[in-house]
């Protein structure tokens, strides 16, 4: 590990990207070796590689919702 401390970015209408030192684990608890070290999480639930992403929300036309504005939080 890199003693860095983790940030998750979320792209709008696009990833989650993880960067830092993260751990992720399977619904087991088995560690997913990381491709490298800095992460894109799929938001669209299509990607062939679950759970990183590969783009593919860009051909389904994936959006993500606005942020509530602060009266509705």
């Amino acid at each position: 590990m890199t003693g860095r401390e983790p940030t998750i970015t979320p792209y709008p209408d696009g990833p989650l990207v993880v960067r830092g030192d993260v751990v992720f684990r399977d619904e087991a608890g088995e560690e997913i070796r990381q491709p490298r070290r800095t992460v894109a999480l799929c938001r669209c639930g299509v990607s062939a590689i679950k759970p990183w992403c590969d783009g593919t929300h860009k051909l389904i036309g994936f959006t993500t919702s606005p942020e509530p504005a602060d009266a509705e939080r």
